[in-house]
C-alpha cells in the first residue's frame, strides 16, 4: 500500500512511518521537509494531494492542542486549538476521501483524558469531537472508505521532553501499532487506544 503519514517529523509521526514501512511504501510529510503540509491551511493540503496520486491510506499525527486555564482563555485561544487539531484533521479528511483508492483508510489522532484536569477543557472538547466525528464520517464515506481514530494518550517521550515524569505515557512505538491496526485492519468509525 501507498500511505501517507502527516506529521512524519514528530515523535509519534516518526514511530508510525517508520512500524509502517515495514510492509507498506511511505510518504512522509509535515509542515518542514521535502513533502510539506499545514494542517491549518487549505491551499497546502490541497497542493498535498495534487501531488500525490494513487493512495492507499492518510495518517495524522500531525496534531496538537493547548492546554488552556478555562477561566481566563479568551475566545480566540479556543478558536487556535479547535483550529488545527479538529477542523484542520476534518479539513484533511474530507479531502483524502476524494484522492484514495477504493477501500482506503483515513486515520485520525485524537486523545485521552481519562480524569479531569486543569487546562483540559478544550483538549476534551476537540477528543471528544473527533471521536463523533468518525464515528458519524464512516457512515458517510463512499467506495468502501474506512476512517478511524487513534486516541494515544500522552506520549512518553513528549512528557519526558516537557520535564515530566514519563511514566504515564506510552512509548510512542508502541502507539504506532495502533496505527498499523487501523490501516491494515478493517475497523472503521472506530477509536483505538493503544
Amino acid at each position: 500500500m501507498k500511505v501517507l503519514v502527516i506529521g512524519a517529523s514528530g515523535t509519534l509521526g516518526s514511530a508510525v512511518a517508520t512500524a509502517l514501512e515495514k510492509e507498506h511504501q511511505v510518504v512522509r510529510a509535515s509542515r518542514s521537509g521535502p513533502v510539506t503540509v499545514d494542517l491549518e491551511d487549505s491551499d497546502s493540503l490541497d497542493a498535498l494531494f495534487a501531488g500525490l496520486p494513487d493512495l492507499d491510506a492518510v495518517v495524522c499525527c500531525a496534531v496538537s492542542g493547548p492546554m488552556v486555564d478555562f477561566a481566563t482563555a479568551t475566545d480566540e485561544e479556543f478558536l487556535a486549538g479547535l483550529q488545527g487539531k479538529l477542523l484542520g484533521q476534518i479539513a484533511l479528511a474530507r479531502r483524502a476521501q476524494h484522492h484514495l483508492r477504493d477501500g482506503g483508510s483515513i486515520t485520525l489522532t485524537g486523545g485521552t483524558f481519562t480524569t479531569p484536569m486543569v487546562g483540559g477543557s478544550l483538549g476534551a472538547v476537540i477528543n471528544t469531537g473527533l471521536e463523533g466525528f468518525v464515528r458519524n464520517a464512516a457512515a458517510e464515506l463512499p467506495r468502501d472508505l474506512r476512517i478511524n481514530l487513534v486516541s494515544p494518550g500522552w506520549i512518553a517521550e513528549t512528557l519526558q521532553l516537557l520535564g515530566r515524569d514519563p511514566a504515564p505515557g506510552i512509548l510512542a512505538v508502541d502507539a504506532a501499532r495502533s496505527y498499523v491496526t487501523a490501516v491494515e485492519g478493517r475497523t472503521n468509525g472506530e477509536t483505538l487506544l493503544p
